[in-house]
């Protein structure tokens, strides 16, 4: 285990030795395993969200079961989120290491269902499991990095985690393309098997077995983590329903329980949430608030713009397509950028940048809907991958620092949570906005500009939203590390 020389708490972080982190330590024999292990966690993620989406429709047409096609997807997101909310609890009652072996082994066994699978009910069953298994795995790693890592290099990992996704984003589809193609869609899935295997004996390499804690562990909340997985499940069934009252009725009720759920949460001695999560008066409250946000606005991007791409432009499969590749390839090198750069203060200044960009990048995607002038897609989606590349490693990073040792596992697991359930917000939403334009798939090409300019506008309006908080989290960020450092001045104690 990676710690820092000293034995302090390799989460602190401060305006200390930061500014030396390289990259190159990154591979230094005392980082190398530690790297390649939390990478390959976000890589079986990563990959696997593209293997199964480029290799399930030609599993579909072996053995049927087209209108369940949805539910593959909606039941591994529903159940990563519940395995996300489940993390932290699980990590401190059996330890990280136990944890992402047990997890791993249920990704891999989902797998294994998927790819033996002979009907499409089974296929449903095994992504159930994977996406328990990686819920867990994903919110552990993020965990993970400021324990493995001193905070001179949390900035790296975070650009090393965005190399990853970009890779997925360029091979994934290709390789899965390949395999389905020319071997079977049952290769494209049991590809993920052998990188678990390496991803659980780097574990046990790696993570050290857990050791005795004075702390108390807190029992699982069962009712409230049903909770928040009913209330997620409801939001993608609205996305399937064509009638626009009931999807309209479903998303309300399922908005209504997990606030409602996270009230109760706040009240509970053992809660699932951090301290202060949401809260408007702190720099995690206002930084969780972004978490949400911005995937939920750029949602509208990820569900309709290769549809547009491809209806109103007249684009293929594989340029339309592209323009999601130029998103992940503009947040990896904007998030590489931001890594390289020596001050941590400055970083955090720059947070509030990030919601900018994604707001200019969905004005320049509701102008080229708006005027027909496609090439202010391609500039929009540079501007939005730059947006979340200037922020994301940072805000993670931040939102980390400023919580309670104690809460730390609980923000660290909550990040990866909070984005999946944004993204399913606004699939749901844009969709409820999509259809009541008249959206459908026979749509006149008017109708679809139409109902393409409402999503974006709206849109527009929630990353106006992110900015407002993220302006605030910097602001909130930059009074809690003055008022820290005048507490340090009279009194030389840590504080935590």
């Amino acid at each position: 285990m990676s710690m820092t020389k000293d034995g302090r708490d390799a989460g602190k972080s401060g305006p200390h030795s930061e500014a030396e982190g390289r990259w190159s330590e990154l591979l230094q024999p005392n980082h190398l395993a530690a790297t390649v292990t939390l990478c390959l966690g976000v890589a079986l993620f990563a990959f696997n969200e593209f293997f199964i989406s480029t290799a399930l429709p030609t599993a579909v047409e072996d053995f049927g079961g087209a209108a369940l096609l949805s539910w593959a997807f909606t039941l591994y997101l529903v159940f990563a989120i519940v395995g996300g909310a489940l993390a932290a609890n699980v990590k401190a009652r059996f330890g990280a290491r136990n944890t992402l072996i047990a997890a791993a082994l249920v990704f891999v066994a989902g797998t294994a269902i998927a790819t033996l699978a002979t009907s499409m009910p089974q296929v449903l069953v095994g992504r159930l499991f994977q996406g328990l298994g990686e819920g867990v795995i994903a919110a552990v790693c993020y965990a993970l990095i400021p324990e493995l890592f001193p905070p001179r290099l949390v900035p790296k990992v975070f650009g090393a985690e965005a190399i990853v996704w970009a890779t997925a984003a360029f091979a994934g589809p290709l390789i899965s393309g390949f395999l389905t193609e020319y071997w079977s869609w049952r290769a494209a899935f049991f590809v993920n098997i052998p990188a678990a295997a390496i991803f659980i004996a780097l574990v046990v390499a790696i993570v050290p077995r857990q050791t005795r804690s004075s702390q108390v562990v807190q029992p699982i909340p069962l009712l409230r983590l049903s909770a928040f997985g009913l209330g997620i499940l409801l939001i993608s069934v609205s996305n399937m329903v064509q009638n626009g009252f009931a999807m309209a009725a479903l998303l309300v009720t399922a908005i209504a329980i997990l606030v409602n759920t996270i009230h109760i949460d706040r009240r509970s001695r053992h809660s699932i949430l951090p301290l202060g999560a949401f809260a408007v008066r702190r720099p995690l409250g206002t930084g969780l608030w972004i978490i949400l946000l911005m995937p939920l606005a750029q949602a509208s991007g990820s569900v309709y713009l290769v549809y547009g791409l491809q209806h109103l432009w007249n684009f293929g499969p594989t340029a339309a397509g592209f323009s999601s590749a130029l998103m992940a390839m503009s947040w990896s090198l904007t998030a590489i950028l931001v890594a390289s750069l020596r001050s941590h203060d400055l970083r955090v200044r720059l947070i509030w940048v990030g919601p900018l960009l994604l707001c200019l990048g969905l004005v320049g995607l509701t102008l080229a809907i708006a005027t027909g002038e496609f090439r202010l897609v391609f500039a929009g989606q540079v501007a939005i991958g730059a947006g979340f590349g200037v922020c994301w490693g940072t805000l993670s990073q931040l939102l980390m620092d400023v919580s309670p040792t104690a809460e730390r596992d609980k923000t660290s697991a909550l990040l990866p949570t909070l984005q999946s359930a944004g993204y399913a917000i606004g699939a749901a939403a844009f969709g409820l906005t999509a259809n009541m334009r008249g959206f459908d798939e026979g749509a006149r090409v008017v109708v679809i500009r139409d109902a393409l300019l409402a999503v974006f506008a709206i849109a527009c309006v929630i990353s106006i939203a992110s900015l407002v908080f993220g302006i605030r989290t910097v602001r909130l960020a930059h009074g809690k590390r003055s008022t820290e450092a005048r507490i340090r001045s009279r009194y030389p104690v840590p504080i935590d």
